[in-house]
This record gives structure tokens, sequence and C-alpha cells, in this order.
């Protein structure tokens, strides 16, 4: 895809058409109604479906239908009062009044006040262990108590009465109500949460608040949500039941797809990504994230800058996205993707590359490095990557690139999604795939995963200047000046490199055309609460 098309339309969330056989059909009473079902592909288990423990865009997917904290997203993309029915901002917009509208948990519960101060204050206890918690930071006296400095008495949330929420900041955050419409804000329902530990493991246990209420969990199978009767807004939800298959194998959901068993999917397999193309139910939109693999600073032989340098300029990006991925990505040499409008214009045009892709210097760099660390042989290395089809074929990629224009031989490993995680959590990788989404379109979501207490941050890369450059534009009114803060931030980053970044994302498509209404957002999996099903 064309950086200008993208740049045109990243910041858009596009409803489109869609087709399919497997859902569907008259109404049990014959009436010539069309049942509103739909029926995706989640790709994998959720890891987790509690909102301050979810870390993944599988899990978020389904908490985005199920749950709904102060604001949401409209169909536009834009960000709209939820919960929040009013809001005072003080002078200084660093204290925040909201006032709740009349709403109930999926059990019929109200939600009050006290659930937004008790979640919250759940998520930053250090005995929750959310790997999220950082992102509720802009609080005052959260991070001192996440990081067991402080107590939740001292954190900036309180209910003052059951419909009244007031939060205190620790500076000025223009992008705050962004923030409040992310899963790491969302209340959980405190009665529930404390008498079952387990109560987000299964759907008859999980109390939601959201347009959807889970009515079947099949472990590694499916996952059913029905309209939640106790949603505040259910008039504004068009679909009625959306089921989510969890099928890993690209072929095999690809066919079921063509079979009619499935009405959408995405990441097709790149095989068949040509022969789509022209087909009215095809489509690729873009994806607010970079693509990218991890290289752990604390395991050689990626203890040495210039060996990760050297890796990141050994491999043909252009290659990849073009012969192997296939779906409109744009190349990536540095981490913030295009898309956000700064006064200057885009962030990722004012500085596009921080290297160029050159085997003879990246030879002369794997040289000096062994010399510097005293190494006959590179150190084996081993690049392991959760279990996909598409990930195989772009890791079996660069592990040839790697051999033909560096002589090192990578093996490959692949792992289940949960596990995945826990073992780049743990640390015990060299190399590992990954992608990172950003929560709003700004670069501020994107640079977090390398700040050296964030719990994303799986490399072991710590630096200081880095840290103070992003703990610095956060406090920043003027834009322009914290863009400037955050490029030189990103600077920083490149020069380091404790990463490989490969290509910003778009995400492809096939939708049924018998549905209408989608809503693609360039940081997230589709939100099917608006689709309808207009025909059979």
């Amino acid at each position: 895809m064309k950086k200008s098309l993208l740049k045109g339309i990243l910041m858009l969330l596009v409803t489109a058409p869609f087709i399919s056989a497997c859902s569907g059909g008259e109404d049990a009473a014959g009436s010539g109604e069309v049942s509103q079902e739909i029926t995706v592909n989640a790709s994998s288990e959720p890891p987790s479906l509690d909102p301050a423990l979810a870390t993944d865009t599988t899990s978020g997917w389904i908490i985005e239908h199920t749950f709904e904290g102060l604001y949401t997203n409209d169909e536009n993309g834009e960000v709209v009062p939820a919960l929040a029915e009013d809001v005072e901002i003080s002078e200084d917009k660093k204290t925040y009044t909201f006032t709740l509208r009349d709403a109930k948990w999926s059990n019929g519960d109200p939600i009050t006040a006290n659930d937004f101060e008790y979640s919250w204050k759940r998520t930053l206890n250090p005995e929750t262990g959310s790997s999220f918690a950082f992102y509720l930071y802009y609080l005052k006296g959260a991070e001192e108590y996440n990081k067991d400095d402080g107590s939740a008495e001292d954190v900036g949330v309180k209910a003052l009465d059951e419909k009244t929420l007031q939060v205190e900041l620790k500076s000025p955050t223009g992008f705050f109500e962004k923030l409040l419409a992310f899963w790491s804000y969302y209340p959980v329902n405190q009665s529930v949460v404390e008498e079952n530990e387990n109560w987000a493991a299964e759907a008859d246990t999980l109390v939601s608040n959201g347009p959807y209420t889970l009515t079947t969990w099949q472990h590694d199978s499916e996952l059913v949500a029905e309209k939640n009767q106790e949603y505040w807004n259910k008039d504004d939800i068009s679909m009625e039941k959306i089921t989510w298959e969890m099928i890993s194998d690209a072929t095999t959901y690809y066919q079921m797809y063509k079979s009619g068993e499935l009405d959408l999917i995405n990441t097709l397999p790149t095989d068949v990504i040509a022969q789509e193309e022209g087909n009215e139910d095809f489509k690729i939109t873009p994806y607010f994230g970079t693509y990218m693999f991890m290289f752990n600073v604390e395991k050689e032989p990626f203890t040495n800058q210039k060996v990760r340098k050297a890796f990141n300029m050994a491999i043909d990006r252009e290659s990849i996205t073009e012969n192997i991925s296939q779906s409109g990505e744009t190349p990536a040499h540095a981490f913030v993707p295009y898309g956000v409008e700064t006064p200057d214009g885009d962030f990722r045009e004012q500085k596009e590359k921080y290297f160029e892709e050159n085997v003879e210097e990246a030879k002369r760099l794997i040289e000096e490095a062994k010399q510097e660390e005293g190494w006959d042989e590179l150190p084996e290395v081993e690049l392991i990557y959760n279990t996909s089809e598409n990930h195989k074929k772009i890791a079996e990629g660069v592990q040839e690139m790697l051999k033909q224009n560096l002589g090192i031989e990578v093996t490959l490993n692949n792992q289940e999604w949960k596990t995945y995680l826990d073992t780049t959590d743990q640390g015990n990788f060299q190399m590992a795939r990954m992608g990172w989404i950003g929560i709003y379109v700004d670069p501020t979501p994107i640079l977090d995963y390398y700040l050296g207490d964030s719990p994303n941050n799986r490399t072991n890369w710590v630096n200081e200047k880095y840290d103070s450059l992003i703990s610095e534009s956060k406090g920043i009114q003027d834009e322009a000046e914290r863009m400037k803060v955050l490029h030189e931030a990103e600077s920083v980053l490149m020069e380091d490199l404790p990463f490989m970044p490969v290509y910003f994302y778009s995400q492809n498509y096939l939708t049924s055309t018998d549905y209408e209404g989608v809503v693609y957002p360039v940081n997230r999996y589709p939100n099917l609460r608006w689709a309808e099903k207009v025909s059979n």
C-alpha cells in the first residue's frame, strides 16, 4: 500500500459489506427475518478475559465486546462517552469528576463509581500482577502504589458517591479520554471478583457490563457471546450473537470460510492472497502497529549492539512484504508506524529510516563483535515464534536471509500463543517474534513498549535516557514540542536496537457479503456490534 494512501485512510474506521452462508436462515418462527448471528475466527484461546490481566489483541477483541468503560469508540473511531454521562474538568486539567449513567452488570447489579475505584486500584495492586498497570500511571500516586512505594489510598481515583467518580492526574494529559476507552480502565464487579478468583475463566462465572455477555466457552475450541439484555445502550446493538472459533491453521480457517463455516477471517494464507484480491469480500485495512523480532540483550550474541544492528541490516524487508506477507505492509526501518498527524505532518514521514539494508556493513559489524567478545564463531541463535502459518513463513524467510547474507545458522521453534507469552515473559529466548499495536493512534503507546520498567518489554533492554525522554514527553502540552521529544526518544531506541522492526502492519480480511456494518478500527480487530446480516 502506498504511503500516501495509508496516510489518507489510517485514521478512519472503515465500514464495508460482507458475505457468508454459515449463520443464518429464517428465525425459528419462520417469520422470514434474518438471524443476526456471525461466526468469526479468533485463531487461538484468549489467554485472559480479565481486563486487569489481558495483554494481547485476541483477549482484547473479546473483552471490548463484553466490557465497557467511561468512554468507548464509535463507528467512526471517535472517542465518545459510554458509562460517563457527564464530566467536569478542573481549570488546571488535572481533576476529572465523572457522573455515571444508570447502568447494570450482566447479573443485574448496578454499576457504581466504587466499581471503578476498586477496579483501577486492583489493576495497580502489585499482587494482581497486571502487565498493563503502567497504563494507569497517569493517575496521581498510581506508579508509586504499583511499585510498592505508596498506598492504595494515595491513588487519584475516588468514589464520592454511587454515581460520582473523581480522578486526579499527575499532570494534564491531553489524551486521557482515549486512555479511558482502553480495557485496562474498564470496571469489574467487585463482589463477583472477590467471591471467585477464577471468575473470568468460564462463561457461567464471567460477569460483564458491555454489549455482550458470554454464554458458551469451550476452551481452545469456541467462545459464544450474546447480546447483553442489561446493557444500557442495547438498542444501538445490531448483532445478536457472535461466535469466535479458535482455528490457528491458516489453510484450515480459509477452507472453513470458503465452505461457509466462518463469516469473517483475517490473515489469509499468503498463497491465496493474489487470487482473492479481486473479490468483493476481500479487503486490506491499515493497522497501527509494528511486526518485529525482539532481541534478549542479556543472551549472547545479542548482548552486543553490533550484532543487533547487523541482523537489522541483513534482512530484505521489501522482499518479505512483497513475497511473503503480501498484504500491503510497509517495510519498517523505525518503530512508530505511519499515520500519526502532528503539527509538522506525519510523525513517521519526518524521519522514515534509521538504517539501510547493507549486507557488507552487516558482515563487518559481525566480525567486529566477534573480536570484541572473543568469539571464534557467533554463538548459536534460536528464533521462536507463536504458532501460525504466516509467522512460520516470515521466520523461515529471515532464517534464510541471515544464512545467505551472514552465514549464520538460525534454528526455529514455535509455541502455542499462551505458552509463548509465558516463555517470552520469563526471558527464555534469544530472538522472538512480537507485534505491538498502539491502544490509540499516537507515538506514546508504541514507544511505551520499550520502557525499562514496562512488563511488555521482554528484551531486558533498559536505557535511562530513553525512559527520561518518554516521561518528559507525557508532561508536555505543546504538541510540536511533545513530538520533538518523542522523536528524540525513538532515536535512542533505534541506536541501541534491542529489536528488529520488519514491517508496519496492515490487515487482510475476507468477510461475507451477507453482512454490512462491520467496523475495522486501525488498532483493533473488527468491531461487530453494529454488523448486520442482510441476506442468507
